[in-house]
């Protein structure tokens, strides 16, 4: 489960991708098989949460890492290249690395 705090061992990964709307649920489905299959099995994972847009236009990708180093590796993998070449063909991203500075939660 992801929880999201403030941690400065922790670097996250924010991914917007605009997607056409009738290859939405495919894109999520790659992306969801990817973070199963490849991401979860590598060191330094800590969690991913996958967002859809109600437009069907954007999906959201919040990956967490253990670390700058650990996200650096995460493409030494080449089964992560190929699959992540799928999702470019499908969508165009736009990611950056983010460290949490706030967070509220209502009791």
């Amino acid at each position: 489960m992801t929880i999201i705090k403030i941690d400065k061992d922790i670097i996250t990964l924010i991914n917007v991708f605009t997607v056409d709307p009738s290859r939405q649920q495919q894109l999520i489905d790659a992306l969801v098989e990817t973070t199963k299959q490849v991401w979860r099995l590598q060191d330094g994972y800590v969690s991913a949460s996958i967002h859809k847009s109600q437009d069907m236009r954007k999906v959201v990708n919040y990956v967490q890492y253990k670390g700058k180093e650990a996200f650096d590796k995460r493409l030494d993998n080449p089964e992560a290249i190929i699959r992540m070449n799928k999702v470019l063909s499908m969508a165009k991203a736009d990611g950056h690395l983010y460290d949490v500075v706030f967070t509220d939660k209502k009791e």
